[in-house]
């Protein structure tokens, strides 16, 4: 839609992440690190964890698909809001056990276990990734922690990665799921950006598509997506693709902080919580930032460099000087 305005290529904000767009933060490849390790190393449990929009589901799926993982053989779960009959037929399908296996739990441990020697015979791993586990019950917890018990002698032969919002980690604070916690062997979790891997990140998601970022959102517009995205990757998405199809409408480029301002306004998102709804009344107080958020006046950007330059400052020396920040 804007692309040929702004000089794209192609859309850089889409909602499903695309491999060529991918940027990770240090909490993204510590998680990286942590799911290859857990999983490579046949880890019992493996926990992630992350508020809504921090791109838990999109690390998962770098990890099963890299080339590190290429032995490993995995049934993913991305709705457990299941009961325990209805689980035990997806594990069924899922490491293709057949329809008795689906009947019978007893049927499914024993073609399992078989299954999962015969492959790590032949060197391979056999995994279960459960997405969104906060959804899950007591009793589908209670059956995770008995299938991440199937072992050998000497391994476990079905790590289990858990992968779900903050409260998952809360529940397993829970003594009646003290079992399970005490099998949690590697536990990370996905902060939100901070300022300056914000602007990174628009500025790799813009470089993807052949853009210029600095032609495309001035400085105080990155800043102000930032403080209302709260840092979440899926907000900024949505900010920064409204906002440059209402800076085409409005034959705006770059993109300024009046148009987020304005994007913001119909998303009632405003700073300091995450995508909260908001009244219609309420909505209407978002109003222009504090005055250390106003447009730099052109000399002052002159000085700076060009804001071309300046966002090449942002991914190369990684140097933030320019958001307030100074070189750690």
């Amino acid at each position: 839609m804007y692309e040929r305005f702004f000089g794209l290529r192609e859309r850089p904000f889409e909602l499903t992440p695309n491999p060529k767009y991918l940027y990770l933060s240090a909490h993204h490849r510590e998680a990286v690190s942590n799911l290859k390790y857990g999983l490579l190393s046949s880890k019992s449990v493996t926990l992630l964890l992350g508020a809504a929009g921090t791109g838990k589901t999109t690390v998962l799926h770098t990890v099963l698909e890299s080339s590190d993982c290429r032995h490993v053989r995995c049934v993913s779960v991305n709705n457990p809001a299941l009961t325990r009959d209805e689980f035990i037929q997806v594990l069924a399908a899922g490491f293709e056990l057949g329809d008795e296996a689906r009947r019978s739990k007893a049927v499914l441990l024993e073609g399992l276990e078989r299954g999962m020697r015969e492959r790590r015979a032949r060197g391979e791993i056999t995994a279960l990734v459960i997405d969104e586990a906060q959804a899950l019950s007591r009793e589908l917890l209670e059956e995770v922690r008995l299938l991440a018990n199937i072992e050998t002698s000497s391994e476990k032969l079905l790590p289990v990665v858990l992968a779900g919002q903050r409260e998952l980690g809360e529940r397993l604070e829970d003594p009646s799921l003290a079992q399970l916690k005490q099998r949690v062997a590697l536990r990370c979790e996905i902060l939100p950006f901070d300022l300056p891997d914000t602007a990174a990140y628009i500025t790799a998601r813009i470089a993807a598509a052949d853009g210029t970022p600095g032609k495309l959102f001035t400085r105080e517009a990155v800043m102000l997506i930032h403080e209302y995205s709260n840092g979440v990757p899926r907000t900024i998405n949505v900010i920064c693709d409204n906002a440059l199809v209402t800076g085409m409408a409005l034959r705006r480029q770059p993109v300024d902080r009046r148009t987020v301002l304005e994007v913001c306004g119909q998303f009632c998102l405003h700073p300091g919580e995450q995508s909260a709804p908001l009244s219609k009344e309420r909505a209407q107080t978002i109003t222009e930032p504090e005055p250390s958020h106003r447009e730099a006046p052109e000399e002052a950007v002159a000085a700076s460099g060009t804001r071309a330059d300046l966002f090449e400052a942002v991914i190369k020396p990684r140097r933030f000087a320019l958001f307030g920040y100074e070189p750690v």
